[in-house]
């Protein structure tokens, strides 16, 4: 059997999960009136000390996507980086919620965004209808390189965001793995955000993402877009359940930690291989085609990233033998 460090994306269910989803296959009203989606709000502002609007979708392109349309119209732009989810791997799906905003693409090193990179996309665009206008940012919290956003670097690009009228949008597609890395509240990991994508299907869930609006009135805007966009399931409660279920007991955070935890075992073993810190659970090593099918050889899964590196993600259920088996591997190359 494989040893599976191809994406957390292929990580087991959490029980909890399945079990919440058999609870919730009970009589109920339909779409979003059941009480697991109307328990959103409240634990979610319970979560992060402040009021919250919470919308359940199925996919983490959805929740981006999705939360983009609210803020961004057709004829605007999205700043974020060349090397995020929304412009490499989400298919075109922000101009299609959208109804054709442009993405406007900032550099930054590990795929990280600072106030002079946004600045250095606005300083150039004319106040006129001749150009496209950014209406909102996006960030990647942990970054596509797993790198976190620690608060005062949230702070910068709040501020910049604020004084140039642009709402913020957190793609937290491993929120969990970024909170658990940087060790302080939830909202210090998204603070300044407008709207933030919370991640679950990464962390143990199945098939449901959070949407959480801080600006509540943008939620308004969502149901209907989400609706439009045929993302309105009728059976709304058992993408609900599965949210709750992961804020039980924080089983969020347990899970992150734990996925955490495996990388940093990787990190140590890699040494000098390493491309990037390891900050929450993917690690990018140097690695040779040669090195890279020795160790698929011996029986490990994981992504070619470029010519002479690759991609490894732990996630919630890496078993600690085939962790260790990796580490050792790795060190012997």
């Amino acid at each position: 059997m494989a040893m599976q460090f191809l994406s957390d994306n292929a990580a087991m269910v959490h029980p909890a999960v399945w079990a919440a989803m058999q609870a919730a296959d009970a009589p109920d009203a339909p779409y979003d009136g059941d009480y697991w989606s109307r328990a959103l709000d409240e634990r979610f502002s319970t979560l992060f000390e402040r009021p919250c609007a919470v919308l359940w979708v199925a996919t983490g392109t959805a929740a981006n996507c999705l939360a983009l349309a609210t803020m961004v119209p057709p004829h605007g732009g999205v700043i974020c980086h060349r090397e995020a989810h929304i412009e490499m791997d989400e298919g075109g799906a922000p101009g299609f919620f959208t109804h054709g905003a442009k993405l406007l693409l900032a550099d930054g090193a590990g795929a990280k965004l600072t106030g002079a990179a946004i600045r250095a996309v606005l300083d150039p665009i004319r106040k006129d209808v001749h150009q496209v206008q950014p209406h909102a940012v996006s960030i990647t919290q942990a970054s596509e390189y797993g790198l976190t956003y620690k608060p005062d670097e949230l702070a910068e690009i709040a501020a910049v965001s604020r004084e140039t009228g642009l709402k913020l949008h957190v793609d937290g597609a491993r929120f969990a793995n970024a909170v658990a890395s940087l060790n302080r509240e939830p909202y210090a990991a998204c603070a300044g955000a407008d709207v933030l994508s919370f991640g679950c299907v990464k962390n143990g869930g199945m098939s449901a993402e959070a949407i959480v609006f801080f600006d509540e009135s943008l939620a308004d805007v969502a149901r209907y877009r989400r609706k439009r966009a045929g993302h309105l399931q009728s059976k709304g409660r058992f993408l609900a359940a599965q949210i709750l279920a992961m804020l039980d007991g924080d089983l969020w955070l347990a899970n992150a930690r734990a996925a955490n935890q495996a990388a940093q075992e990787l990190a140590a073993a890699a040494g000098q291989r390493l491309l990037y810190p390891v900050e929450a659970n993917e690690i990018f090593l140097n690695l040779t085609p040669a090195e890279r099918e020795a160790l698929r050889a011996q029986g490990f899964t994981f992504y070619d990233w470029g010519v002479d590196a690759a991609r490894l993600v732990t996630a919630w259920n890496s078993a600690p033998g085939h962790v260790t088996a990796l580490a050792r591997a790795i060190a012997a190359l």
